[in-house]
């Protein structure tokens, strides 16, 4: 039950980064007083690795980023980094430019518009054994923590969420010997497929939490199978650098203040540029073909995902993402609709993240998008 607190108001600052471990602009910010650490409730951004197991760029930010704030707010890296949600995905191929977006959460500001407005709310699953990954424990452990980050953000109804972004941990070879010579089992021992079984476990949470899926574990089966079974408001990312499933949720409250909103849409293939726009179009944007500057100023952050279609088709002609054994397919996918969403909004900050299993439409995906109202 939401309890009555006086109005808050959301900010997001988008800021680009020289090199994985740049928070010099965020460091202007704060120094510059126009943010306060302790109000940073969660950043999001694109590094330039390669986006898989191996890519320790998103640890070399996440390692940055907790000693900025850890000195400013004078606590330890590794404590704040169990509260505060640090989402990122590697691999900015293409015209996608390395950048973070950082979200501040505080008290509505005198002449803030009234709501309903964007809200955020931020929730940490336990940590997540190996033996729990890609299974319905990780299911249910997404869900929980979903619905923790909504009464953080104090929405009730789960139609006023617009978009759920989660960090998932995966299966690394260390941690599979360790499950194992404990006795238990894991999903896969497999890193990358880890990776993909976590994504699906959290897509599948989202939807549990949001009421769009049944409790029932026997659905279990269909992770990465069922794939008629997705997700419109969910973005899972994963990696070696986190241990529990950490959630950031946004969605729309009269309880909050100012000018920000978002808009959700589905992606039907690698080539849906209309759904582009209509999710320009519900927050009062003109894409024809690309935003003008007025509009483009008011973009505050834009989350996509998307998949090589596993049919090895788009729109009935072949593609050869997924028999390319010198480039691996998620970085060809991004450079895709990266370019693509890029070209619309003009801008190459975009958070494109591959892997979109059961988040949108098969061989599709999603895209986010949040902009100051008019």
């Amino acid at each position: 039950m939401y309890r009555s607190t006086p109005p808050r108001q959301l900010q997001v600052f988008r800021l680009s980064m020289g090199h994985p471990g740049d928070l010099s602009a965020l460091a202007e910010l704060l120094d510059a007083g126009r943010v306060r650490a302790d109000e940073v409730v969660a950043v999001i951004g694109k590094t330039e690795g390669n986006g898989g197991v191996n890519d320790f760029t998103r640890g070399y930010f996440t390692q940055s980023l907790m000693h900025l704030l850890g000195e400013r707010l004078g606590r330890a890296p590794a404590e704040l980094q169990r509260e505060l949600p640090c989402v990122l995905s590697g691999g900015t191929e293409g015209v996608l430019s390395p950048h973070y977006s950082v979200f501040v959460r505080s008290a509505a500001m005198a002449d803030a518009s009234a709501g309903p407005a964007l809200a955020i709310g931020r929730a940490f699953s336990p940590a997540t054994p190996a033996a729990d990954i890609g299974r319905w424990a990780q299911v249910r452990a997404v869900a929980r923590a979903v619905r923790e980050a909504m009464a953080d953000a104090g929405i009730e109804d789960p139609a006023d969420v617009c978009f759920v972004q989660v960090k998932a941990p995966c299966v690394t070879a260390a941690r599979a010997s360790a499950a194992m010579a404990a006795g238990l089992s894991v999903a896969s021992a497999d890193p990358n497929r880890s990776m993909a079984l976590s994504r699906a476990a959290g897509a599948f949470g989202v939807s549990l939490a949001l009421g769009e899926m049944a409790d029932d574990p026997a659905l279990e089966a269909g992770l990465l199978t069922r794939f008629d079974l997705w997700c419109a408001r969910a973005g899972i990312s994963t990696g070696v650098e986190v241990e529990a499933n950490e959630v950031v949720l946004l969605g729309h409250s009269l309880h909050w203040r100012g000018p920000l909103r978002m808009a959700c849409e589905p992606m039907l293939d690698a080539m849906d540029l209309p759904a582009i726009v209509r999710a320009l179009a519900r927050l009062g944007l003109d894409a024809h073909p690309q935003l003008g500057e007025p509009d483009r100023a008011r973009i505050a952050a834009a989350l996509i995902k998307c998949e090589p279609d596993r049919r090895g088709q788009v729109r009935g002609a072949r593609h050869t993402m997924l028999d390319d054994t010198d480039i691996n397919a998620q970085r060809h996918i991004r450079a895709a609709v990266g370019g693509l969403v890029a070209g619309v909004l003009g801008d190459g900050r975009i958070f494109v993240s591959g892997g979109a299993e059961h988040q949108g439409p098969d061989g599709g995906g999603l895209v986010a998008v949040i902009a100051e109202a008019p």
